[in-house]
């Protein structure tokens, strides 16, 4: 048996695993110490969510916490329509959706469907601009990149982490300063 991945988790290794590693360095930290205007953001977009005062249609489920046996992940998702089978990811401002952001979703999808709900289509919401992005369904190719990207955060080894090769990821890392 192995430990359950974070489904929020996700994006930030394909991003760059350094930020899992300080990341859970910083965890019991205060926010404040680590957190940059865009996690504050994010933070803040997700309150109506938490507090479950997005919506009190009964159809509409708020941070629901999921879970996948069979693929070792949990997580929360934002808005699930049990009507319209909508799964909804909510974030403060996307200007581009990332394979990290797809499988944020994939995931939850999947965790939703071994729970018996029916999902049928996928959407962010960017809150800033108000965009709504249509994320298609996953075909067998997507799922096992997303199996193999899993694999590859289990049997991840802080020893020998290599620095980034990409400097503009780097640019944008709240982590950055503590990289060598």
């Amino acid at each position: 048996m192995y430990d359950h991945i974070q489904i929020s988790k996700i994006n930030d290794f394909i991003f760059c695993p350094h930020s899992i590693y300080f990341h859970e360095i910083y965890e019991s930290f205060s926010e404040k110490v680590y957190h940059d205007e865009p996690q504050t953001a994010g933070r803040l977009c997700h309150e109506k969510i938490e507090k479950k005062e997005y919506s009190t249609r009964k159809n509409i489920l708020q941070d629901l916490e999921v879970a996948s046996l069979d693929w070792g992940i949990i997580g929360k998702i934002d808005i699930f329509d049990v009507d319209k089978r909508e799964l909804i990811e909510r974030k403060f401002h996307l200007k581009k959706v990332f394979q990290g952001n797809k499988f944020q979703l994939y995931c939850q999808m999947i965790c939703l469907q071994e729970m018996g709900f029916v999902v049928e289509k996928l959407t962010i919401r960017s809150l800033k601009d108000n965009k709504k992005i249509d994320v298609s369904l996953p075909d067998e190719k997507e799922k096992n990149y997303l199996w193999w990207t899993l694999e590859r955060m289990r049997n991840f080894k802080v020893d020998g982490l290599q620095k980034q090769k990409n400097p503009k990821k780097c640019a944008r890392c709240i982590y950055a300063q503590l990289c060598v």
